[in-house]
C-alpha cells in the first residue's frame, strides 16, 4: 500500500531511530513544517546524491526548538521507516514543497548472536582508536545507532539504507570496520613514533 507524504530532499541519509536536527529557513520548508504541526503528520527525508535518489526515510517532528522573528525554525525530528518513492511531484498541488507516493519497507531485525558479538567487538576497537568516549551497551544498539560515526561515505550510507535485513547491515558495517581498523592502528603507531621524536632513548646494545 502506498502513502502520499511531503518530501524534503537533502544531501544526507537519515536512518530509522536517528534524531536529526534541522534549521528550516526556505519558505517552502517553513510551509511544510507548519502543515506537519497542524496535521500531526510525518514527512520524508529524500536522499539527494548527484540526483534525487529513489529511497529515503520517513521522519516525525518531535519538537520545534526555536522560532526566529523572520519565521526560521530549529526543529528536532526522529527517523521512523525507510521508503521507496513511487512518484515525485514538485511542488505538490497547492503547496510550495515537494511530495510523492511512497511505499514503506518491512525490516527484519533478526541477527545471529555470534555475528552481533563480532560487530560489537570491532565497534569498541574502532572507537578506542578514535578516542571516542561513549558507553556501548550490547542489545541496546543496532546497525543504525552509530552509523554516522563509522566513516562511511554518503553513497555507502545510502547503500546501507537499502538493506532490509539487520543481519545484512551488521555484516556490511563489520566488513567496513575490518578494513578501517588496521589503517587506524598504523596511524596510532605513527603518532607514538612522532611523540617519541626528540626524547632520550634507551637503546639496546647490538651483538655483532
Amino acid at each position: 500500500m502506498d502513502h502520499q507524504i511531503p518530501l524534503f530532499p537533502l544531501k544526507l541519509v537519515a536512518f530509522p531511530g536517528e534524531q536529526l536536527n534541522l534549521h528550516i529557513f526556505e519558505p517552502r520548508y517553513k510551509q511544510l513544517i507548519g502543515d506537519i504541526l497542524s496535521t500531526k503528520g510525518t514527512f520524508g527525508i529524500a536522499v539527494y546524491l548527484d540526483k534525487l535518489m529513489p529511497f529515503g526515510t520517513e521522519v516525525e517532528l518531535e519538537e520545534v526548538s526555536k522560532v526566529y522573528e523572520d519565521g526560521r525554525m530549529d526543529i528536532k525530528t526522529r527517523g521512523k521507516r525507510t521508503f521507496e518513492i513511487l512518484s515525485f511531484e514538485n511542488p505538490m498541488k497547492d503547496k510550495l514543497y515537494a511530495g510523492g507516493n511512497v511505499v514503506f519497507f518491512d525490516n527484519d531485525p533478526r541477527v545471529g548472536e555470534n555475528q552481533y558479538a563480532e560487530f560489537i567487538f570491532y565497534l569498541k576497537e574502532l572507537f578506542r582508536l578514535m578516542e571516542y568516549q561513549t558507553e556501548i551497551v550490547p542489545l541496546r544498539l543496532n546497525s543504525f545507532t552509530y552509523v554516522h560515526k563509522l566513516g562511511l561515505k554518503l553513497a555507502e550510507e545510502y547503500e546501507l539504507l537499502l538493506m532490509t535485513k539487520e543481519s545484512d547491515r551488521i555484516r556490511f558495517l563489520t566488513t567496513h570496520m575490518m578494513k578501517v581498523i588496521p589503517i587506524m592502528r598504523d596511524i596510532e603507531v605513527a603518532k607514538k613514533k612522532i611523540q617519541m621524536n626528540g626524547h632520550f632513548k634507551n637503546l639496546e646494545p647490538l651483538d655483532f
